[in-house]
């Protein structure tokens, strides 16, 4: 693996568990009351753009990530429609 492909692998990983307490706490506690849905709306959209852009240049790390990233993102934006 090359070192840039690494750095992108071990960004993407730090920046896709950010996420994972939130989803987590938010369905332990079955309320999304404090999470802004037109925060992850528009969130949501730009992480479908950058998996369209890794998806464009071929780059796995990014790929990967956000694909995780979007799973959890429109996980969020389900327990916000749900944990009314």
């Amino acid at each position: 693996m090359t070192e840039p492909n690494l750095i992108g692998m071990v960004a993407g990983t730090f920046t896709t568990i950010a996420f994972v307490p939130q989803v987590l706490k938010t369905w332990r506690s079955k309320s999304a009351k404090d999470v802004s849905f037109s925060m992850f709306m528009i969130f949501t959209i730009g992480v479908l753009c950058w998996l369209y852009y890794g998806i464009l240049i071929a780059a796995t790390p990014i790929i990967i990530a956000n694909t995780v990233t979007l799973i959890l993102a429109i996980t969020m934006l389900v327990f916000k429609v749900v944990y009314k």
